[in-house]
């Protein structure tokens, strides 16, 4: 595959990993974004793609993905090129300057800089813990809901009590035959007005609700399920239930992933930068947003949109020290009217 040569590698397709490219944009630096989840948007489109945020300056409430849709408009001027769905194995210092990046699909980069935009790291589904659950994962075990269509008619099982496990029962419900959900407490992480809906589906006979409650096997071959088995918090059997397909929604597990292979300074699961430039303990590899840390550090949007603001221009003073960086605003300059392809006077 060929190598393909940017001004800086950006990992991680969230919305401070789109914002980078903007503020890079604007400086006239060229950039790639690599994610190892399918689509852009991170935490916002993987957690809380319909849920509202209220805390992005100027914009009262939007959801997760409406975000991320509005960051992906942002950005269009630039031409940013996504690899989605592979995850970078390899960031490696080059003897002419900057890295060599490589992904899990084998492909390459080079560029004179890098910036961690991942999160809190790469985002793996919490697994079910039952013996011998992984010989039906992918065929009737799922954690995450990417055709609704093809739980009709099947006998479904639920596992969870978060805001995930809630949502999916009450979308199912019109089409599954019927739906088991299972949940460890009695007390839910939902919001009230999902708990209550499920609890009316509940009291109308159209759905089985087990609380304090696990699954202690699961029945099948050729990794389709055919039943599971509910214990209680003692031990003791609850139900045998028929099972077509099961859904598990136990959260996601952010792991640093191959990133704590690359010679950085890691404190905790994050990685320790300065705020002037917001570089890492390697010279000309950057981090924003919750996968950094700092004194003071919040984790919040807003404040990697900051963060990638201050990280690109120490990119651009690193990529060309000779040259000044002036700052310009996006209001009156006519450069960056011309970078952002529009005409402010008609």
């Amino acid at each position: 595959m060929s190598t393909v040569t940017t001004d800086v590698v950006i990992i991680g397709a969230g919305p401070c990993g789109l914002f980078q490219v903007f503020e890079l944009g604007l400086l006239d630096l060229k950039s790639v974004v690599v994610d190892s989840i399918a689509e852009a948007g991170g935490q916002c489109v993987e957690l809380y793609p319909d849920k509202p945020i209220y805390d992005i300056p100027a914009v009262p409430e939007c959801t997760g993905q409406e975000l991320i849709d509005s960051l992906m408009k942002q950005i269009e001027p630039f031409g940013a090129q996504f690899y989605l769905g592979q995850e970078v194995t390899e960031v490696t210092p080059r003897d002419e300057g900057g890295f060599h990046v490589v992904t899990a699909a084998d492909q390459h980069f080079d560029c004179q800089a890098v910036v961690i935009a991942g999160g809190l790291g790469s985002f793996q589904p919490r697994r079910l813990r039952v013996p011998g659950a992984d010989a039906f994962e992918d065929v009737s075990l799922h954690y995450r809901v990417r055709n609704p269509e093809q739980y009709d008619g099947s006998r479904l099982l639920i596992l969870g009590g978060g805001d995930s496990a809630l949502d999916w029962v009450l979308e199912l419900a019109g089409r599954a035959e019927r739906i088991t959900l299972v949940h460890r407490r009695d007390g839910w992480r939902a919001v009230d007005a999902s708990v209550n809906k499920m609890k009316d589906l509940v009291a109308a006979g159209k759905m089985d609700l087990y609380e304090n409650a696990r699954i202690q096997r699961l029945d099948g071959e050729d990794g389709k399920l055919t039943s599971a088995t509910i214990i209680n918090r003692d031990g003791e059997e609850l139900a045998q239930v028929p099972v077509d397909r099961a859904l598990a929604f136990f959260g996601l597990a952010p792991k640093l992933g191959p990133i704590a292979n690359w010679g950085l300074e890691i404190k905790g699961k994050s990685l320790p930068v300065d705020t002037e430039k917001f570089q890492t303990s390697v010279e000309g590899i950057y981090a924003v947003g919750d996968v950094n840390t700092y004194p003071g550090k919040k984790k919040l949007i807003l404040s990697g949109f900051h963060e990638a603001a201050l990280a690109a221009f120490a990119i651009k003073k690193q990529i060309f020290p000779d040259q000044k960086v002036h700052l310009q605003y996006t209001t009156t300059s006519p450069v960056m009217h011309e970078r952002l392809g529009v005409n402010p006077d008609g």
